[in-house]
């Protein structure tokens, strides 16, 4: 199988600019456990599905062999300017955007200078793999596209990488639930906006736990919906496909707030 690792993180900046705040912090901290987990069994390619990419019309893939530049995050550029620098595998890329029409998604490669990269990818690429040494594959949220169609985009990429050679870290980037504060907080006071969010986070987060991934996929729509669960949990449908929809399990390296909103790490068991 072409999956080494695989990973949940969340898309947010503010562990990533604002560490010393404590609940920040640890969600920091777990993403390094995430990275270097990801650097024990090297990969020769990270492919992302972030949620902060937006698409419409295609699904797009970064196909220019180096990326680099300074993001300021739309909603939290007070805290400071997201640097990055990515080495694209356009080899994999090509040939996932080659096949997506078997599973009627258009796709098409975006190569061209200073593009807009998500703050989504930049954080995961920064923590994961900060010194550079793995290529991307990185893709983009079709808002049209459900959770079955994907999927079946995660199962793709995962067999194109596999005819390729290639050892792959497959990356959902995306948060858990999506009650943020609309009102200033005291940020060392940060917390899950409300009881049903956490309780819906905590009991998807044990399932993953337990390698319940027929569980999780049949309560992810009840728990999207309840829950306003970041872009519909497409990041998970992504990693899953990727897996051909199983793992033995999941350790959850931290989960905690992000203004309200739900975060967490976790690593999956392939």
């Amino acid at each position: 199988m072409s999956v080494v690792c695989a990973f949940l993180l969340p898309g947010s900046p503010l562990p990533y600019v604002q560490r010393d705040n404590p609940p920040w912090g640890a969600l920091a901290s777990a993403m390094q456990k995430a990275g270097s987990a990801l650097a024990s069994v090297k990969p020769d390619t990270i492919v992302v599905y972030s949620t902060q990419w937006i698409a419409v019309l295609d699904q797009l893939w970064l196909n220019r062999p180096q990326v680099s530049g300074v993001h300021v995050d739309e909603n939290w550029h007070e805290y400071g300017d997201l640097p990055f620098n990515l080495r694209i595998d356009t080899e994999l890329t090509n040939a996932i955007v080659a096949v997506t029409h078997e599973v009627d998604i258009r796709s098409k490669g975006v190569d061209y200078d200073a593009f807009p990269v998500d703050t989504g990818t930049i954080v995961a690429a920064n923590f994961l793999d900060s010194q550079g040494d793995c290529a991307m594959a990185v893709t983009s949220n079709n808002v049209y596209h459900n959770w079955d169609m994907t999927y079946q985009l995660g199962r793709l990429a995962s067999a194109q990488a596999d005819k390729l050679g290639r050892r792959i870290a497959v990356v959902g980037v995306g948060g858990l639930s999506g009650s943020a504060f609309r009102h200033t907080i005291e940020i060392a006071d940060d917390h899950i906006a409300n009881d049903i969010d956490d309780d819906w986070n905590k009991r998807i987060l044990a399932l993953m736990e337990a390698g319940a991934a027929d569980e999780v996929v049949q309560l992810a729509p009840q728990y999207a919906a309840e829950a306003k669960v970041d872009m519909g949990f497409k990041h998970c449908a992504f990693v899953f496909g990727a897996l051909g929809g199983q793992f033995s399990s999941a350790t959850v390296h931290g989960y905690g707030p992000l203004y309200g909103a739900g975060g967490a790490v976790v690593e999956f068991s392939v």
